[in-house]
């Protein structure tokens, strides 16, 4: 697990949405202040509980604060619950440094950020941002209905004090509309170099697919809240594997039905990771050869094709030897 742990004061709570909070987050020392944060990363906080869970950052570019919202889960595993009902101001907590798995493309000069719930959190600091670089973004916003969906005051604000027009933002709440938003529709008519992110439940993420391969458009990026079931329902291999690290010059055995992650553990190699479940990036590792199984809930379909990098927590190996960078 990282060492580099960050103390964090818990400067204020904010009430955002039903079950929605924020929590703002300072430095202990203002003269050192935090690690930068670029849009789309996000922060693992250390729970009193004994738990470690990831939140995205909903703004970037500051040093003297970081600011997280946690919707408190009605399947929580103790994350979201602890925060919402044991995380009080002025407590003193452990948070990791920023990591992105969500870059955005500053240089795209025409945007569209599709939300989902609380996937807003990344798409919020995104749109701030873009907003400063000046520019073209439409926010398409969905929850079940306009209670559920935080900031969208702050969001309404953000696009009627853009100049020209260059934000722009749809809101699509189930109860109002009485039913599920058409993607196909609401992406047409956008240029083949647009850039798209999408942020928020499964069956969302599964129709912005299907509605940017439909539409033929190029440049598609998202991020996952929880671990796609179809990639971590296995997370072991059936044959066991060899893995070289150079970097220690430890060759390790992982036997039938051991995880990677276990295995290094067990032989005392120290390896970052944090969520165990393929999501939040710590564990990334070079691969320098073998033919990697990925089940992780962040490469793209390009990226584990190009075979350069795996998260050792939920990848296996599906040649005899696999040879990392650690």
């Amino acid at each position: 697990m990282s060492s580099s742990l960050i103390q964090a004061l818990v400067f204020n709570l904010r009430y955002e949405a039903r079950d929605i909070i924020s929590v703002e987050l300072r430095p202990l020392s203002q003269e050192a202040g935090f690690p930068p944060a670029e849009a789309g990363s996000h922060i693992d906080l250390h729970l009193g509980n004994g738990l470690i869970r990831s939140y995205s950052l909903t703004n970037s570019g500051e040093s003297d604060r970081y600011v997280v919202a946690v919707l408190k889960d009605r399947r929580s595993r103790g994350g979201s619950l602890y925060v919402h009902e044991q995380v009080r101001v002025g407590q003193v907590i452990s948070i990791s440094s920023p990591r992105n798995n969500f870059q955005l493309d500053e240089a795209a000069s025409q945007n569209v950020l599709l939300a989902g719930g609380i996937g807003i959190t990344p798409l919020y600091a995104m749109l701030k941002r873009l907003r400063e670089l000046g520019r073209r973004t439409h926010l398409i916003y969905c929850a079940r209905s306009r209670s559920d969906a935080a900031f969208v005051e702050d969001i309404q604000a953000l696009v009627a004090a853009s100049h020209d027009g260059a934000l722009s933002v749809h809101f699509h709440f189930d109860d109002e509309k009485g039913a599920a938003p058409d993607l196909v529709r609401l992406f047409s008519n956008f240029s083949a170099e647009t850039h798209f992110y999408c942020c928020g439940p499964g069956p969302m993420l599964e129709a912005y697919e299907k509605a940017c391969d439909k539409l033929g458009y190029a440049h598609v990026h998202m991020e996952r809240f929880a671990a796609a079931p179809e990639l971590t329902d296995q997370v072991t291999d059936s044959a066991g594997y060899t893995v070289a690290l150079k970097k220690s010059g430890k060759t390790v055995q992982v036997p039938p039905g051991t995880k990677l992650l276990d295995a290094l553990l067990s032989a005392g190699c120290k390896v970052e990771f944090s969520c165990r479940e393929g999501l939040c990036g710590a564990c990334e590792t070079r691969v320098l050869s073998g033919e990697v199984e990925h089940r992780d809930s962040i490469l793209t379909k390009a990226e584990r094709a190009a075979n350069k990098s795996m998260m050792i927590c939920v990848s296996g190996c599906r040649s005899g030897t696999l040879v990392l960078d650690a």
